[in-house]
């Protein structure tokens, strides 16, 4: 990469940023090229350069997010997690995707945005799901979790807890003690209401 394409890497990153904090307060559609470019410094020109218009920008700023903590999940299973602490990486990493953006902008770009909805599912389904699939296989050989249980069953009961991540921030946000919630969250995930955890005595 020689100087020009780094120098251009560089704003382009910039923009993005810009652009992702202003959404985390404001939808897309109340948000103006004029006030991205004040945010960036750069000028408005640059941005339609770049990025051709408004809904290509943000759509591509949120593609790097995307891109970045599918990255961080990669970087996450490689290190050797417990299953327990696969479901607090996953849930806690969702749940702060909705405390950083608004809850509007989310289910825009996840239901109203094709291309970027076909983008999730490529990612997912190239990268993400064959990680999972192979780790919760190495979890039942371990016996951190029942063989008795098939794979995709057990996909499907955690993405039933964060299908509704929004509504979990919520609640531990108005439960006043956030930490103490996604505790005893953890805690009904693995072991149930009556559940007792393993090595303890009723």
């Amino acid at each position: 990469m020689n100087g020009f394409e780094k120098r251009a890497e560089q704003l382009k990153a910039k923009i993005r940023a810009a652009v992702l904090a202003m959404l985390q307060t404001c939808e897309p559609k109340h948000i103006r090229i004029a006030d991205i470019a004040a945010e960036a410094g750069v000028s408005q020109v640059t941005i339609y350069n770049y990025f051709g218009s408004k809904e290509d920008l943000i759509r591509e700023a949120f593609k790097h997010y995307v891109a970045e903590h599918v990255d961080d999940f990669e970087r996450f299973m490689s290190s050797g997690p417990t299953f327990q602490q696969f479901v607090e990486y996953v849930v806690k990493a969702d749940t702060e995707a909705f405390r950083r953006f608004t809850p509007a902008f989310i289910q825009q770009m996840m239901s109203g945005d094709p291309a970027f909805t076909a983008y999730i599912d490529e990612v997912t389904q190239r990268r993400a799901m064959p990680l999972m699939h192979a780790f919760i296989e190495e979890c039942k050989r371990k016996g951190q979790i029942s063989d008795k249980v098939s794979t995709e069953m057990i996909l499907t009961y955690v993405n039933m807890f964060v299908a509704q991540s929004q509504r979990l921030l919520e609640e531990a946000q108005q439960s006043g003690n956030g930490e103490q919630f996604f505790e005893e969250f953890l805690h009904l995930f693995f072991y149930g209401v009556c559940g007792m955890e393993p090595g303890t005595e009723a």
